[in-house]
């Protein structure tokens, strides 16, 4: 039985090479906005890319910019004023966003981004207990 860490060693993803990037970058000017999806959401797309797909007309691949992980702080901050109500949620949801785009975002006119704002700073509550509770126990 193999362990997960040996596992994942075996699986590895190739390496990111000029030639991927390069790749992403004309993918993210297709016509089709699920292949421009796909781009938003690698954790390779380079800044000037998430640039122009933070402003794309599809609001399918602004949510999907929202969600990815990778993406800057400013890029977020821009993001979480977005007209579309989903592209906001995902905003709130990414685990990266700073504080005062949160605080933006409980202040937000759909009641679906403040409960996710509500739900997000739950969970982290929550960790923070069970924190708490792995040091009074340690």
């Amino acid at each position: 039985m193999r362990t997960a860490a040996e596992v994942a060693e075996h699986y590895r993803s190739p390496a990111m090479t000029a030639g991927k990037v390069e790749r992403l970058r004309l993918l993210a000017q297709n016509s089709n906005p699920k292949i421009r999806e796909s781009v938003a959401s690698s954790y390779h797309v380079p800044s000037d890319v998430v640039e122009k797909l933070a402003h794309d007309p599809d609001p399918g691949v602004r949510a999907c910019l929202a969600r990815n992980e990778t993406i800057s702080c400013d890029v977020l901050r821009e993001l979480a004023g977005d007209d579309v109500e989903t592209v906001r949620g995902w905003v709130a949801v990414n685990f990266f966003v700073p504080a005062d785009v949160m605080a933006e975002l409980a202040g937000d006119a759909s009641p679906v981004v403040r409960s996710l704002v509500a739900w997000k700073a739950s969970l982290a509550a929550d960790l923070a207990d069970d924190s708490a509770q792995v040091r009074v126990d340690a």
